[in-house]
C-alpha cells in the first residue's frame, strides 16, 4: 500500500502547523466519516486533550442530506499538536453548525481546519471558534465556506476571536469565502486581542486577585460556545475542562 506524502507548507491547510510533530505520528488514522440522512437531526462532540507531547490528528467527512442538521462541539486543548478539520457537505434545505474552542499553552500548536460546501439551495451553516493562547501556542483558524453556483438562498457565518495572554503567543485567522451564486448571505469575522487591562484594574480594585479575574474574563470570552449542548453532563465536562486548561495558563 502506497502512504500518503507527508504535507508540507506548500499546502496551504498546514502552512502554520507544527509539521515536526506531525511527522512523528505519520501517517495519521483515516477520516471519521458521518452522514446524515434526509430529514434527521444529529450532533456530536470531540474534547481533544492528548498527552503532553502526543500528536493527535481527528479528520471529519460530513454528508448532510436535504433538510437534515448536525451539530458539532469540539474543545481543542491537548497534545504538542492537536489538530481536528472538517469537510462538510450541505444538502437542500440543510443546516450545520460548529462551536469550537482552543485553549492552549507552552509549544502546542492547536488547529481547527474547516471546509463548508454548500451544494443545494436553502442550507444555512454557522461556525463559532474562540481561541486562548499562552506562552509559546500556536493556535490555528483555517475555514472556507463554498458556494456552489446552484446553491442560491444560502445563508453562512463564520465568527472568529482569538486571545493572546502573552506576546509570544501566536493566533493565525484564515476565514474564506468562494462564492458562485448571487442570491446569498455570508458573512465572516476574525479578531485577535488581550485581556482588557481596565476590566482586570476595576476587578483588583475590588479586592480579587489577579488570577482569579484573569480566569473569569477568560470563561466569560468563551462564554457560549457550549451553551446548547444538550447534555448537561456533557456540558459540565467541557466546562471543567476548559477551567482546568486556563487554570494552567493564568
Amino acid at each position: 500500500m502506497t502512504l500518503l506524502a507527508l504535507p508540507t507548507r506548500k499546502d496551504e491547510a498546514w502552512r502554520y502547523s507544527d509539521l515536526d510533530a506531525l511527522a512523528a505520528a505519520w501517517p495519521v488514522p483515516a477520516a471519521t466519516r458521518i452522514t446524515v440522512a434526509e430529514g434527521e437531526s444529529a450532533h456530536d462532540h470531540l474534547l481533544q486533550d492528548a498527552a503532553d507531547g502526543a500528536t493527535a490528528v481527528h479528520d471529519y467527512v460530513i454528508d448532510i442530506a436535504d433538510n437534515a442538521r448536525f451539530d458539532f462541539h469540539l474543545l481543542n486543548i491537548g497534545g504538542k499538536l492537536g489538530r481536528v478539520t472538517f469537510a462538510v457537505t450541505l444538502g437542500k434545505g440543510s443546516h450545520f453548525e460548529l462551536n469550537g474552542a482552543i485553549i492552549g499553552g507552552g509549544e502546542q500548536t492547536l488547529e481547527i481546519i474547516t471546509s463548508v460546501t454548500h451544494a443545494q439551495p436553502d442550507a444555512t451553516s454557522g461556525q463559532t471558534v474562540r481561541s486562548i493562547l499562552g506562552s509559546h501556542a500556536t493556535g490555528n483558524y483555517l475555514g472556507s465556506i463554498n458556494v456552489a453556483r446552484d446553491a442560491q438562498r444560502t445563508d453562512a457565518i463564520q465568527s472568529i476571536k482569538a486571545m493572546l495572554l502573552d506576546r509570544t503567543a501566536t493566533a493565525n485567522a484564515k476565514p474564506e469565502l468562494e462564492i458562485y451564486a448571487d442570491d446569498v448571505k455570508c458573512a465572516h469575522g476574525a479578531t485577535v486581542g488581550e485581556l482588557d487591562r481596565q476590566a482586570l484594574f476595576y476587578m483588583a480594585s475590588r479586592g480579587m486577585d489577579p488570577a482569579t479575574a484573569k480566569t473569569l474574563l477568560l470563561k466569560a470570552f468563551v462564554a457560549g460556545v457550549f451553551d446548547d449542548v444538550a447534555q448537561d453532563d456533557l456540558r459540565e465536562r467541557f466546562e471543567a475542562a476548559a477551567l482546568a486548561k486556563l487554570g494552567t495558563l493564568v
